[in-house]
Parts: structure tokens; sequence; C-alpha cells
């Protein structure tokens, strides 16, 4: 039986976010339930707007606050007002937002929150089906809860900048803002269960999440649980890691290819191709790569000097063409460029073409995901500053264009 395909809309359909959050983390959750349907207001400071509209890249190395790549990635397909939340009358503002809202997604010092009066505690008085995600480097409790931190701390505090880089070199943290992705992933998912436990229970929740948890936990992958059960301290191992060779990045003619070859029967067609058909002797006679795992640990350097001569020889095309035939997982390191012109991620419309500012069209990662039924969009452009003010507050809340004007005046919107 042929299955035919139901029209569904959004699974987030009705449901309404209010994102008082900057930067990364907090926006991206935001877009990402953006994408699945919410109504998504987007809370901006007065004047300056987002930091991300401050952060590149700008077309033609321009800065400019409504021309940034990162906030019109991050921010599509949300409603953009500005408030002034320590003003007394942006805070109640700010409350009216919230009284029919599904929840709020905030950045603030757990101290501060308190202060506003935009903690949980406060907030599910006025509206106890409010869920509130609170995205803080190190949490809402411990000693550290109102320290300000970076990626940089949060990596570090995290355990993953221990154990990054070359073991002869300082620590390093990950690039590219990856543990703020992950954990606006992490926030999205945790709204999704608060809403599914919200229909039984009727009732919000505080999501309470720390950046540097997300580090500690979802990048370390295994160290920390191998410290606590066995002791076992992972070290920096630079371009390699220290497991059955090979568990590594090697150059070649024209870059670098990735090797891992977990099973003994991928690693010896590897071998079968170097060798025109047969294991080199090189390999084959010496007792010290007889065992994988101990090769990994003492003779890696080795083997790396004894394979590059044939690795320098190909290119990463050629590698990678051989690999396939031979069912070898090796691929090519490949630079951006190369990612965005890959023929696979465009086949799988991995890229989407976004409008930039109105006036021309952004190329950005589309859906992380793809359902079945389910809809996802985001074909709406950032706002621009204060873009929809007049909308939420005069058609939304109830405010009449006069005093719009007045709240403007005091610096309130």
């Amino acid at each position: 039986m042929k299955h035919r395909r139901i029209n569904v809309g959004h699974t987030l359909d009705g449901i309404k976010v209010i994102e008082c959050a900057q930067y990364i983390s907090g926006p991206y959750c935001g877009m990402l339930l953006a994408g699945l349907g919410a109504d998504v207001t987007k809370i901006e400071p007065i004047g300056v707007g987002d930091i991300s509209r401050r952060c590149g890249p700008f077309p033609d190395d321009i800065p400019h606050i409504e021309m940034s790549g990162l906030f019109h990635y991050l921010n599509r397909n949300k409603k953009g007002i500005t408030l002034n939340v320590s003003k007394a009358t942006g805070r109640e503002i700010c409350l009216e937002l919230l009284k029919n809202a599904d929840l709020l997604i905030e950045d603030f010092r757990p101290a501060m929150a308190k202060s506003l009066k935009l903690d949980f505690a406060s907030l599910r008085e006025l509206n106890p089906k409010l869920n509130v995600i609170s995205i803080t480097p190190f949490g809402q409790t411990g000693p550290y809860r109102d320290y300000k931190a970076y990626a940089i701390n949060a990596s570090a505090i995290g355990g993953m900048s221990s154990i990054v880089g070359d073991p002869q070199r300082e620590p390093l943290t990950p690039p590219f803002s990856l543990g703020h992705f992950q954990t606006g992933v992490i926030a999205s998912n945790a709204f999704m269960f608060a809403l599914m436990a919200g229909r039984k229970e009727k009732k919000g929740q505080h999501i309470d999440i720390s950046e540097a948890e997300s580090w500690s936990l979802f990048h370390t992958g295994n160290v920390v649980s191998a410290f606590v059960y066995s002791g076992r301290k992972r070290n920096r191992s630079g371009h390699r890691t220290f497991a059955p060779y090979p568990y590594t990045l090697l150059p070649c003619k024209d870059g670098y290819l990735s090797m891992i070859a977990l099973r003994g029967s991928e690693w010896k067609r590897f071998l079968e191709i170097v060798g025109d058909g047969e294991i080199p002797d090189w390999y084959q006679s010496d007792e010290r790569f007889k065992d994988r795992a101990i090769a990994g640990m003492k003779y890696s350097q080795i083997l790396d000097d004894l394979l590059s001569p044939w690795l320098m020889s190909h290119t990463r095309a050629e590698i990678f063409e051989l690999c396939k035939q031979k069912h070898v997982p090796f691929m090519p390191v490949r630079t951006i460029e190369e990612v965005v012109n890959c023929e696979h991620l465009n086949k799988r419309k991995y890229f989407e073409a976004a409008m930039f500012s109105g006036t021309r069209e952004l190329k950005c990662p589309g859906a992380p995901v793809r359902f079945s039924e389910s809809r996802w969009d985001l074909n709406q452009s950032a706002p621009v500053l204060s873009e929809h003010n007049q909308a939420v507050y005069c058609k939304g809340i109830g405010y009449s264009k006069e005093e719009l004007v007045q709240l403007r005046r005091y610096s309130i919107i």
C-alpha cells in the first residue's frame, strides 16, 4: 500500500515564546522552536540590540547592526521588539507579554533575574503554565552561579580544553562557538519535554541550563565517566587518539585525511591499497605492529612516517575514491568552502537561501532534522531593530500609537 503523505501543520503551532536572551545559546534555541512553528518574540535592548548584531560576518566586511550574518541566521521567523526591562514600566510591559506565553528564554545572571522579578518563582504566580529556560555559564545554584563567563571559560571549567590540543602545547578551546550551539539544542529539547509534562501537570517548569555542564556532559565524550569509574585520565594527544592504529589525521598531497579504522578488516584493506593488492612488507614483517592497540600507543609516529610517502603522492580525492571502492571509512578533511559546495550536502538541501535584510539572499544551514510529516520553515528574515514594536505593543497588548511615542521618549522601548 502506498504511503499517503498527511498534510500536517507545524509541531509548535500556537506556542508562544518570549526570548530575552542574546548572542547564540538562547537565540539558537528560539530559532529551532520558531522553525517548528512557535510564535517567537525577541526582546532586544533599545538602541543597540542583540550582541550578535555587532558580530560578523558582514557583507563586504562593513559592520552594520542590520547586516550581521550571525544575527540573521539565528533570528529568522521571529518578531523583534525593543524593551528596557531595567525600568519599572519596561518590566510591567514584559510581564504583560508573559501572561499568556508558554515559554520565556532568558540569560540573566540569577541575582539579576531575581532583582528584576523575572525569576521563575516570581513568574509562576503570574502565569502558572509558563516554562522558563534560564541559560547561564554555571547554572542557577552553586558558588559560581552569578559569575560572568565566555565560551573559553565554560570550555575550560567543563574539562574540554584540557583534552584538546598538542600534548607539548597549551590547552585549546574548540572553535566556532560549539558549546553555545550545543546549549541551544539542549534547551530546545528540554522545552519539548517540559511541554509534554505540562499536558499532564498543567503547570510550567524552570529549566536550569549551565553552559559549563553542556561542555562537560556533551563534548568530553566518555572522558568524565572513564575517570569516575576507573580513574583513567585523558591527556591532549594532538592530531591523534591513542587507540588501535590508525585513529588520526595525516597530511597527503593536497591537504589532510581523517583515518579511523576500528575494525581490523578495514585497516587490512587500506594496507592492501597502499601495497597494490598486498600488505606492505614493512608492515607485515615488523613485530611491533602485530598488536594494533600497542602500535597505536607506542609506535604511531613510526607508522605515520612509513605511510607518509604514499599519502604525499596522492590527493585527497584519489585516496577517498580508492577507499570508497574498498569500503575503508577514511575521509578527506574539507575546507569550509568545500563543505558549502559539497555535492552530498547540497543534494540533501542542507543549505537554504534566506533573505538578508530584505536586500540579498544569505546561504545558511537549513533544517537540523527532517520530519516525514511535520513542517519546518524559516522563511522570514530576521527582524530589523524594533521592527515589530507597533504590532506587538499596539495590536498585541493594546497600547495606542500616542503611548508608544511616550514610551520611546522615556527610553522604555
